[in-house]
Formats: C-alpha cells, structure tokens, sequence
C-alpha cells in the first residue's frame, strides 16, 4: 500500500508564495494599485548617503500650534498666494477655481478652464472632483508677475495658463514645449522680466494618477522656461523624477526645484559662469513637495513626509516595488506606507547657499498634515494642501 506524503513547511511557502506571484500577475479581481495602468513601470530611484542628508527636528511640534482656517470651505488649496499689494490669500482648488479671500467671504477670481459646467460645482469632498479633473482644470502653482498683476497659473490640465489683474477666464500661454504636450503642469515662479519657469511633472501620468507617477518615479518630468515675448516654451532640464516646486532666488540668479521622488532640492543657474547647469542644493530631511522663497532669500520647503526605510527599499529594488504595488492594497494605503505610516508635516527653511536653518513639524499630524506649499507672509507661514480640506497658519511670533 502507498504511503501518504507529509506536506514539508517548506514546500507549503513554496506554494503560498508561487499562489501570490500568480495572484499578482493576474490580479483578477482588480484590487491593485496599478490596474488599469498595463505599462506600468518601476524605475531605479537614487537614495542619497545618509550623510549627504540634513537631519533636524521640532522637539515642540510647533506646528500643532497653527490654526486651521476654513476648514470644510476650501478644497485641496495646493498652492497659496498673495497679489503684489498684499490681499489674499488666493488659493488654487478642487473644483478648477481659483479663489480669492476678501476679508469677509471667499469669492471666485479666476478659472482655467473654459468649459466648465454643473459638473464642475463645489462639492463636500475632494475626492468628489477627480474624475472631472481633466474637464474643469485643476489649478496647481500660482505667481503674480508683481510689474503688472497678471496671475500665472500652473493648470495640471490646461497648460501654463494667465489671468489680468480683474480675473476671469484664463488664457492658454503655453501647452507644449519641443513638441510634446504639457501633460502635468504643477508649479512655477516669475521673474521682473515676465519669463516663467515652470516645471512638467510627467509625460506619462496626468494628475489624476499622481500616485502612480510616485511610485513609478519615471524620469520623464521637464523644467520649462515660457518667454512672454517669443510666446515661446523651451525645455532647460529633462529626465527628472516627478518634478514639482520651483522658486527663484531673491537676486534671479538662480531658481531651485523639487525633485520630489528622489526627495531632494536642485539649483538651476541663470546667470554667471555656471549658468545653464543643475547642481544639488540640498536634500532635506524628508520628501519636499514645493518650494518658496521669503523676503529675506531663505528658501521654505514644504516636506510631506520624512525618510523612511520601506521608501528607501523599494526605491533601490524597483521589481520588488512593481511586485509590492501588484498586490490587492489600495493606493492610498500604498501611499500610506511609503511616506512613513501616516499623514504628517514639515517646513524647512534653508538659506541661499543650501544651509538648513529650522524645521517646523507636526510628527504626528494631529494638526497640519500633508502640506504642499508654504508661503511666508506677514509674519506667518501660511500652509496649502492638495489633500486636505483647509489653509493652515502658523504664526512666527509663537517660535
């Protein structure tokens, strides 16, 4: 008579681990967080040494001292501005609107796109206004030209795209550069001049897929120079993995960006003997999302989140990312993990020659979470979130 086989504890993980890959290459029940992108691709993110990292905390959590302001009035205010005589703030939202706050109420300034309809209203959350992104606009960076109050707006759908001092609809200015579409315009800055120089975060993704493009990391984001004379866009850096923020320098000899998947600060140089060239300006002690730069010169980065090792590994291991990101865990939960667990915030604030000064934080986020931009103005650090639903305003005085 034959004897029964005993299943050995190896060969048992044997089979739950060729049942998981199998899952994973099929994924039937489209639980994913990169079905429906059949092209998906992990790329090789650098991870810098970590002595080429500026390490500082907040022991006091100062952050968790800032007001919420509007809390439920206003949607994914990414980006936060003031006009050249000081009103606002103006704040680029969910719903394809930029509004603007006139000290009692906030009303409508501006919008990008031009068809807008029922479907583009206010809603409860935001989330509610992603699927209609690409047909209302969904405004990201936005800048003054201080000479003559135009608005400059990054649309993530639109383009580059300007508004006159009076609002309304605004215009197209530049929608492709060499050839290839603009296809996720995210932020930028302008000089005395009027050029604007902003940055194209992928020619793969559209914002709605933002979490995708993070976690492929695939080098295909551009900085753009649009000239308001020529009316012309030209490319000054390619290559770069999900690039965002872009300030100048208070002299314009410089701009630095964000590279914000590599999780570091870059320097553009405009002017002088280097001019042309990209040199490492810093690498902050988390992933920066943009970038502002304050009347002193001193550069205040808006850190989503901290460094951490699951990050890191998977940004060295691309396959185990591609097979991490097959498994059935929603994205957010996926975005959860690579920034450290939880929703939380930093600012850092660095000097002109790339010298960490002071970090605020709120480790936890019990307060501020996600931040995306800060803009110093009037002795407080005034927070935008493309994720959450308020302003944030830390006063300085209370350092």
């Amino acid at each position: 008579m034959a004897m029964a086989r005993t299943l050995t504890p190896g060969a048992v993980l044997t089979g739950l681990a060729l049942l998981v890959a199998l899952y994973c290459g099929l994924d039937p029940f489209h639980h994913s967080t990169i079905h429906g992108f059949p092209h998906y691709k992990s790329y090789h993110i650098p991870v810098p040494n970590p002595s080429e990292v500026d390490e500082m905390e907040d022991p006091q959590n100062l952050l968790q001292k800032s007001e919420l302001k509007w809390l439920n009035q206003i949607m994914g205010p990414e980006s936060v501005t003031f006009d050249p005589q000081g009103r606002g703030p103006y704040a680029g939202v969910a719903d394809g609107r930029i509004v603007f706050w006139n000290g009692q109420a906030w009303t409508t300034f501006a919008y990008t796109s031009p068809n807008r309809s029922e479907l583009c209203d206010p809603k409860p959350t935001i989330r509610e206004h992603i699927k209609n992104e690409h047909i209302c606009g969904r405004p990201l960076g936005l800048r003054f030209h201080k000479k003559t109050g135009d608005m400059y707006i990054a649309d993530a759908y639109y383009g580059l795209v300007k508004v006159g001092p009076e609002g309304g609809l605004a215009t197209q200015v530049a929608t492709e550069a060499d050839g290839l579409p603009i296809k996720f315009a995210n932020d930028l800055d302008v000089d005395d001049e009027g050029n604007v120089y902003f940055s194209d975060t992928s020619l793969t993704y559209t914002r709605r897929d933002f979490m995708q493009s993070v976690f492929a990391a695939e080098p295909t984001g551009r900085l753009l120079k649009y000239d308001p004379v020529t009316k012309e866009t030209s490319v000054l850096v390619r290559g770069l993995q999900f690039v965002n923020g872009v300030s100048l320098s208070k002299d314009q000899t410089f701009f630095v960006f964000v590279e914000g998947s590599v999780g570091r600060l870059r320097r553009y140089w405009l002017k002088g003997e280097k001019a042309g060239t990209v040199e490492l300006f810093a690498y902050p002690p988390g992933h920066p999302d943009n970038v502002r730069t304050n009347e002193r010169g001193e550069f205040l980065a808006a850190v989503h989140c901290r460094r951490n090792w699951y990050f890191n590994l998977l940004a060295k291991y691309p396959k185990l990312r591609d097979f991490v990101l097959r498994l059935p865990i929603p994205a957010l939960y996926q975005y959860k993990a690579f920034i450290g667990g939880r929703f939380h915030a930093m600012v850092a604030k660095y000097s002109p020659e790339g010298k960490l000064l002071r970090v605020w934080e709120d480790r936890e986020g019990k307060v501020v979470r996600a931040v995306s931009e800060v803009d110093e103005h009037d002795g407080k650090l005034w927070m935008g979130s493309v994720l959450m639903p308020f302003i944030g305003v830390y006063d300085l005085e209370s350092s």
